[in-house]
């Protein structure tokens, strides 16, 4: 399987149509279309369900088309992090994240260091600790920065849904609450507040999430208020273990531990 043939697939898929990838890919449309069906009898699976104007992934083209999504960007981090291998320290840092307002920190580390290192790119991928952890592990993000979960009790409740798991580690929300945590009135779960702050808006429940992520200000209908006894989550940035680094984001990481020695670690 070619990564050429990747993109050729990745280009069909994002534009639905023969006719559109092959202008966008600047080849011919029976090139391209022999490409695919060359692709498809490779896999032994059919990728798509094609139309007289357009086309529609199969559930075997959607598998592909994650998958392929991850190997291109992954091959292109790598292109540019060699690129890059000169004097002058430049190239991209890959940072995942949650909403919060801690990424002030982290937006400190950056400002400081364009000072002296102004051709350092950074690219912020936002989501749940679940989505962040699984691109570190694949390499495909150089940081994570976690938080802690937080929630409440007897009332119709908007929760996160990484607050709502159960696991072996250690859970404060659900330290917090003891044995009421499974009594808890749960009508709706998000993984990232935007749309739980829509649905709050609406009535559908409140919301428990950390302060300062959705808009409480003046001109807002919405409210924040903090538990009792006080609720903190910590901040956790972490990177792979033995992990070989670009020169631009071992330069992050070196800035990083300058700044917030006692809180980091890999995994």
């Amino acid at each position: 399987m070619e990564l050429r043939v990747l993109r050729y697939f990745l280009a069909v898929a994002r534009e639905g149509s023969i006719t559109g990838a092959a202008e966008f890919l600047h080849v011919t449309q029976p090139t391209l279309s022999r490409q695919l069906k060359d692709l498809e009898q490779e896999l032994g699976k059919k990728l798509f369900i094609r139309s007289s104007h357009s086309i529609i992934l199969t559930d075997e083209g959607m598998l592909l088309r994650n998958r392929a999504e991850e190997i291109v960007e992954m091959v292109d981090k790598l292109e540019a992090e060699f690129s890059c291998m000169e004097e002058t320290v430049s190239g991209d840092v890959y940072i995942g994240c949650g909403e919060t307002e801690a990424m002030k920190q982290i937006a400190r580390v950056v400002k400081d260091l364009q000072v002296s290192f102004p051709n350092i790119r950074y690219h912020l991928y936002s989501g749940n600790e679940d989505d962040v952890t699984e691109r570190l592990d694949k390499g495909i993000l150089d940081f994570a920065i976690l938080i802690q979960p937080a929630d409440l009790l007897d009332v119709p409740l908007i929760c996160s849904r990484q607050a709502m798991k159960q696991t072996f580690s250690k859970n404060e929300f659900a330290d917090w609450f003891g044995e009421s945590f499974d009594k808890l009135n749960v009508v709706t779960t998000f993984n990232l507040a935007y749309n739980a702050a829509i649905m709050v808006e609406e009535g559908i429940g409140y919301a428990v999430s950390l302060d300062r992520i959705v808009n409480t200000s003046s001109e807002s209908t919405l409210c924040f208020r903090p538990l009792e006894p006080r609720l903190e989550s910590g901040l956790s940035i972490v990177w792979k273990k033995h992990q070989v680094f670009s020169a631009a984001a071992d330069t992050f990481l070196k800035e990083i531990q300058s700044k917030f020695t006692n809180s980091l670690s890999d995994v």
